[in-house]
């Protein structure tokens, strides 16, 4: 199996930027990785993935603020969030797939990092 560890998130005021990582520990190949995140309350939801052949999908409440990148040599992807807001506050996940094609929907992935949380507040 993939083990999948995600670092990175801090307490940013609104504005702020922060990085995430995720590396995967155990298994470089997957087709696709990606972040999604949870807020109390709410469903965990896509943010961003991409494909081993770089191809991206961004919810549509960070596009133009969020790049999702990969470096297969290192088994990582990261998660620049620029711009953060109140509301993009929550635990965010890494996570991996097999297939080369992305999914939306939690269910389409089989590997989960332990979450890290990045909370935006004044």
């Amino acid at each position: 199996d993939v083990q999948l560890v995600e670092s990175g998130g801090d307490l940013v005021q609104p504005g702020g930027s922060l990085r995430l990582s995720c590396a995967a520990v155990t298994y470089n190949g997957v087709g696709c990785m990606g972040w999604f995140r949870q807020a109390p309350g709410k469903e965990r939801e896509a943010v961003a993935t991409i494909s081993v052949d770089d191809s991206a999908y961004y919810a549509e409440s960070v596009k133009g603020r969020f790049t999702v990148s990969r470096d297969n040599a290192k088994k990582t992807t990261y998660l620049q969030m620029n711009n953060l807001k109140s509301e993009d506050t929550a635990m965010y996940y890494c996570t991996a797939r097999y297939e080369i094609v992305c999914s939306s929907t939690k269910s389409g992935y089989k590997f989960w990092g332990q979450g890290t949380q990045v909370t935006v507040s004044s």
